[in-house]
C-alpha cells in the first residue's frame, strides 16, 4: 500500500530527502516522519514555498508531473506588473534553459488585485522603501528549472516570493509552512 502526503514546503528547504554535497541544507525529512521510499512529485527550489505532493508511488509521480496537470503559482514581483507583461506571460516568453533559449508554452496569468492570504515567510523579503510590489497568478503545465522566476524576470518584473498554491485539483488551502498531512489518494 502506498502513502501520499500534502506538504507546505517552507522557504529555505530543498525538495529532496538526500543531499550529498558538502554544504548543510534543510531537507524534507526534517519536517515529518515520512515512510521509507517517500519522494517529492516535482520540485520547488530552495527559495520557493508552497504545495508539494509526496508519495511512495513512482507511477503517480509520472502522472502528476505530466503536461496534463496544471500547476498554479502566486508570485510577488518587484514593481507594479502591467497588463502588457501579464499578456506576454500568457503568450509564452523566451527564457534560458540548459544554456539555450527556450520559449515557454502559453499559460494562464492574471494580476491579483489583493495580497493573497498566505502565511508570513520565515525570511523577510523587503519593505516598501525599496519600491512597490505586486502579485500575479501564473498557471503552467510544464516545469523547467526555475521557470516561473525566469518568466517574470523576462517581462521585467523579477520574482521576490514564489508560492505554489495548486497542483491540478489539489490546493494548498489552510496548510501552514512545514505542515504535512497524509491523504488517501492523489486526485489531480
Amino acid at each position: 500500500m502506498h502513502h501520499h502526503f500534502l506538504l507546505y514546503k517552507p522557504f529555505g528547504y530543498l525538495s529532496q530527502f538526500i543531499y550529498n554535497l558538502k554544504r548543510n541544507k534543510k531537507l524534507l525529512g526534517e519536517l515529518h516522519d515520512f515512510p521509507e521510499g517517500t519522494m517529492a512529485i516535482g520540485r520547488l527550489d530552495e527559495d520557493s514555498e508552497g504545495l508539494l505532493i509526496l508519495t511512495t508511488d513512482g507511477w503517480m509521480s509520472e502522472v502528476v508531473r505530466s503536461k496534463k496537470v496544471e500547476k498554479e503559482y502566486y508570485a510577488q514581483v518587484d514593481g507594479l506588473i502591467t497588463d502588457e507583461a501579464v499578456k506576454q506571460l500568457e503568450n509564452g516568453v523566451e527564457i534560458g534553459f540548459k544554456g539555450k533559449k527556450y520559449t515557454t508554452l502559453p499559460c494562464k496569468a492574471f494580476r491579483l488585485n489583493e495580497v493573497p492570504n498566505l502565511p508570513e515567510r520565515g525570511k523577510k523579503i523587503r519593505d516598501e522603501r525599496h519600491g512597490p510590489t505586486s502579485w500575479v497568478s501564473i498557471t503552467v503545465t510544464e516545469g523547467k528549472f526555475r521557470q516561473v522566476r525566469k518568466m517574470t524576470s523576462a517581462v521585467g518584473f523579477p520574482t521576490l516570493r514564489l508560492v505554489r498554491v495548486r497542483v491540478g485539483k489539489i490546493v494548498l488551502g489552510e496548510l501552514q509552512p512545514g505542515q504535512a498531512i497524509e491523504i488517501d489518494s492523489i486526485e489531480v
